[in-house]
């Protein structure tokens, strides 16, 4: 059974929100956390390092470096583990109790491309 839908949004309020493209360059382990690695994302014009909670979900975390994903890259540095995070990665699955999947585009784009 899926999850009750959430309530509505004004547009606005989803365009502030900035979702793009990168290419995990990197993925490395993060020695002072359980469930943190470090991801080096190539987003065209800019590189960014990425904190996830991806330790225990998968056997290797390195297997998703060169693919594509999703990122929302506009919120604010947050240090986490002593690492800062520059962005957030979108993931599938994690809010409803599954091993999470990469949000990815379907054919390779350019780095830096936008959603919307």
């Amino acid at each position: 059974m899926s999850a009750p839908v959430k309530e509505n949004i004004a547009l606005d309020l989803l365009e502030k929100i900035d979702i793009r493209v990168g290419t995990i360059m990197k993925v490395e382990d993060v020695p002072k956390s359980n469930k943190l690695v470090k991801l080096t994302v190539d987003f065209g014009d800019f590189i960014r390092s990425i904190l996830v909670g991806m330790k225990g979900e998968r056997e290797n975390p390195c297997e998703i470096e060169g693919k594509q994903a999703l990122f929302i890259v506009n919120l604010p540095p947050r240090k986490m583990a002593g690492e800062l995070s520059e962005g957030m990665l979108f993931d599938i699955g994690y809010a409803d109790g599954i091993v999470p999947v990469l949000a990815q585009p379907e054919k390779p784009v350019p780095n830096g491309t936008r959603t919307g």
